[in-house]
Order: C-alpha cells, then sequence, then structure tokens
C-alpha cells in the first residue's frame, strides 16, 4: 500500500517551515474566534480542523447555545464571501441555489432567462436551522455541498474554491424539525454537538454581551491561502498500518461484517461509508500538524472517530429501545476494534 509523500521537491526545511506557519495561523484563527466564542474549545478545534481538511461541517446543539456566532465569528476571521440561509419551512429549494427569471433587454425589448444567483454562490455558507426546512429544500444543497457546483434548467454553475457549508441543527425531538436525509448527512465531513456552557464560562459571556463594549475579530486568511494549506494537509505521511485502522474502524460499524463486533451487530443498521474513511484520514492529518508532527498515528484517528462516525451509524429499533446512541456505540466500536494490522503493508 502507498504511503502518501510531501513533495519531494521540497527540502525538509521548507516542509517543516510550512508546518510551522499553518500551525501559527491555525493557532490565530483559534485565538480571534476565542475573543467573541466563549469555552467550547472542543467545538472551535473540531470546526477548524473540517475547514482545513475541506468538508462541511454540521453542529447540532439546542438554540441559543452560539452555534450561528461561531459560524458567523469564523466567516469573520476569513477573507471569503460569506452568505446566511435561514431554513425555514416555506423555503424553496430556488430560494437557495438561485432560479431563472425573465429579464427584457431595454435596447431592443426583447425577453431572455438570466439565472439569478441564490445565496449559496458565496464560499462560506451558513445554512442556519437547516432541519427546519423540509426534505425538498434540504436537498438543494446535496450537489453543491459534493460537487461544488449547482445545475439549473441543465446549466452547470461551478462555486468558487474553497467553498464550505456549515449547518446548524436543532435536536430532532424538538418541534417543527425534519430529518436530514443519509445521503446529505454523508456530505458533512463532521457532526459537532454543541453542549451548555460551565458556570465560569457562562460568567463571562454575560461580562461581554451585556456590556458596551462588542469584541472584534481580525481577518486572518484568504482563499489561495487556505487552498494551500489544504494541499499541504493532505501531503501529511500516513502509514500503512494506520490508514489500516482508519479501514477497520469504519468496517467495523458494517452489521454481519468480517471486522464488525458485537455491539455493531446488535444495533446497528446501516453502517459508515467510505466518505467516512475519508473524514477519518484527512482531520487525523490536521490533527497531527497542529501538534506539530508530520505524520499521523493511531491517537489521531481516535480523536476524530467521534465526528466523523455518530452521523453516518444508523441505528436499530433495539438500539432506539435500550436508549443506546451513536456517541455509545462509536464509543465502543473504537475500544473494540484492535490496532494492530491484520495484513501485512
Amino acid at each position: 500500500m502507498a504511503t502518501a509523500t510531501f513533495n519531494e521537491t521540497q527540502t525538509p526545511e521548507a516542509v517543516k517551515a510550512q508546518c510551522e506557519a499553518f500551525r501559527a495561523t491555525f493557532k490565530r484563527l483559534k485565538d480571534e474566534i476565542g475573543k467573541v466564542i466563549v469555552g467550547h474549545g472542543e467545538v472551535v478545534d473540531a470546526t477548524l480542523i473540517a475547514l482545513f481538511a475541506g468538508g462541511n461541517v454540521l453542529l447540532e446543539g439546542v438554540p441559543g447555545l452560539g452555534k450561528t456566532l461561531l459560524v458567523r465569528t469564523l466567516a469573520d476571521c476569513l477573507t471569503l464571501p460569506f452568505n446566511r440561509v435561514q431554513f425555514t419551512p416555506d423555503l424553496m429549494p430556488a430560494d437557495v441555489i438561485g432560479t431563472n427569471i425573465v429579464m427584457e433587454d431595454p435596447a431592443t425589448g426583447r425577453r431572455k432567462f438570466e439565472f439569478q444567483r441564490g445565496p449559496i454562490f458565496a464560499q462560506i455558507v451558513l445554512a442556519d436551522e437547516i432541519n427546519r426546512a423540509t426534505p425538498k429544500t434540504q436537498s438543494a444543497l446535496l450537489e453543491a455541498m459534493q460537487e461544488r457546483s449547482v445545475t439549473v434548467s441543465g446549466t452547470t454553475y461551478k462555486l468558487d474554491k474553497p467553498f464550505f457549508v456549515l449547518a446548524t441543527q436543532n435536536p430532532i425531538e424538538q418541534e417543527g424539525t425534519y430529518p436530514l436525509p443519509e445521503a446529505q448527512l454523508d456530505r458533512f465531513i463532521f457532526k459537532i454537538t454543541v453542549g451548555y456552557s460551565q458556570l465560569d464560562d457562562l460568567m463571562t459571556i454575560l461580562d461581554r454581551t451585556t456590556g458596551s463594549h462588542a469584541p472584534e475579530v481580525q481577518k486572518v486568511i484568504d482563499g489561495p491561502q487556505i487552498l494551500a494549506a489544504q494541499m499541504l494537509i493532505r501531503d501529511c505521511i500516513v502509514a500503512p498500518h494506520v490508514k489500516e485502522y482508519a479501514a477497520r474502524l469504519v468496517l467495523a460499524t458494517h452489521p454481519q461484517g468480517e471486522h464488525a463486533p458485537n455491539v455493531t451487530n446488535k444495533y446497528i443498521r446501516c453502517g459508515a461509508s467510505p466518505r467516512a474513511a475519508q473524514a477519518l484520514l484527512l482531520g487525523g492529518k490536521v490533527r497531527a500538524l497542529t501538534e506539530g508532527r508530520f505524520h499521523v498515528g493511531y491517537k489521531d484517528i481516535q480523536d476524530t472517530a467521534l465526528l466523523a462516525l455518530r452521523h453516518r451509524v444508523i441505528v436499530n429499533f433495539e438500539a432506539e429501545a435500550d436508549r443506546v446512541s451513536q456517541d455509545d456505540l462509536v464509543n465502543q466500536i473504537v475500544a473494540a476494534t484492535p490496532k494492530e494490522p491484520v495484513r501485512g503493508g
């Protein structure tokens, strides 16, 4: 199995300098976001990891926990066009991607169809409360999230790169929500759970939001720099045995499969797709570089497992009856999957 390597035309010193520059940028981004977002360090880390891994993010939590504020603050730190779409039950697909409208040429008086771009034509798109729209409108994002393009009336329009959809959703138990289809969930590299703030963090939030001073963030990075960082991350080294471990973790979510533990066979109806393995490796690469290493280790994969797998594991009725969550299952699968390779590299 081939091992990914850094660009062979670069010297080790140049690669090291690029990695140190990336770590400095990652830290600066986190510090700038920390001027506005109090606590939630793991949530911020996971969002930034997804950004540099080149994937879309789904943030889930009850209303009022700062999910939307996090995305807006991140957008303020990036020199990229930003649009917010508030998803509601009456939102239509054309309200997201755009539509052809009849326009009249003032010189000739002739009429023609002209495409009016929707808010999806940005580079950072906040899909706020995405699961409050109908499945038809939710599906309007599928092509944009995967292909980075939009097709209307047979014409395909490419979206500018880098392109990210950062969506927020409320727990599906809340009234007025529609579950996201599995195909759309699979297009999010990570699903991040946003919890309640601790006492000290809540006190700091009150100080910042009830006073006269509003914190401001600075621009940190632009589009070409993000693309360059993504290429650097993809060149991070992954040893064959670590790559195999990531693959076995994904296969361990497939019921009745060769690598499935008992908990999978008992509680899981449908396991994770190959996109999950891609998310594990890309997330692991970003974690490795942010910690000053040029290669991915087992712990990087394990630290990414919950983010990459929790929304790709579909439970059965027995799991719902026993109140076993996706997070519980992923943690048990990670604990049950051995690190040792089962075949040669």
